[in-house]
This record gives structure tokens, sequence and C-alpha cells, in this order.
């Protein structure tokens, strides 16, 4: 099992996402930092959602999730930046 963890310094917050992948299928994801998310359940709605999948399909997942959700906030942290967190994941950076 590979661990990997990306960090991305937006505007106003750090983002960190983590998550152990077995074969290229992605388990325990975590998504952390000291951003504001409103509702605050959003952030464990979408761990669960990236949880399962292939490593490739995850931006894809967030972009869906994200399109579906449109009542999450974001004050000063955009869906950009947990992308760039998440590709840092993905390359281990």
């Amino acid at each position: 099992m590979k661990h990997h963890l990306g960090e991305h310094k937006a505007k106003k917050g750090l983002i960190r996402i983590e998550f152990d992948e077995e074969n290229g299928v992605v388990e325990h994801v975590r998504i952390t930092g000291d951003f504001f998310v409103h509702p605050e359940e959003a952030i464990h709605e979408l761990e669960e959602t990236l949880e399962g999948h292939r490593i490739e399909e995850l931006e894809h997942l967030m972009d869906e999730f994200f399109a579906m959700r449109l009542d999450v906030e974001m004050p000063f942290v955009n869906i950009e930046d947990f992308k760039i967190a998440l590709k840092k994941a993905i390359k281990g950076e």
C-alpha cells in the first residue's frame, strides 16, 4: 500500500489531501487544512466520493462532486485549489 500526501497553500488557507493507494484504488481519503467550508459535512462527503475509485478518476470525481453540490460555500478557496492539492498528492509532492 502506498501513502499519498499533497498540500496546496491557497490564497487564505492550506488544503491537505491524504490517501492510501492499493493497486491503483484509493482508500482512507482525508482532506484537512485551515480553510472554511459550509456545510462542514461536505468535506466528509467528498472524501467518501473519492474512496474506492481508481486514482486516475479522482479529478473527474471532484469536478462532478462540486458541480452537483452548488450549496457548498468556500470563501477564499475554490475547486481549483482542491484539485492542485489532489494532483500533488497523486504525484507524491
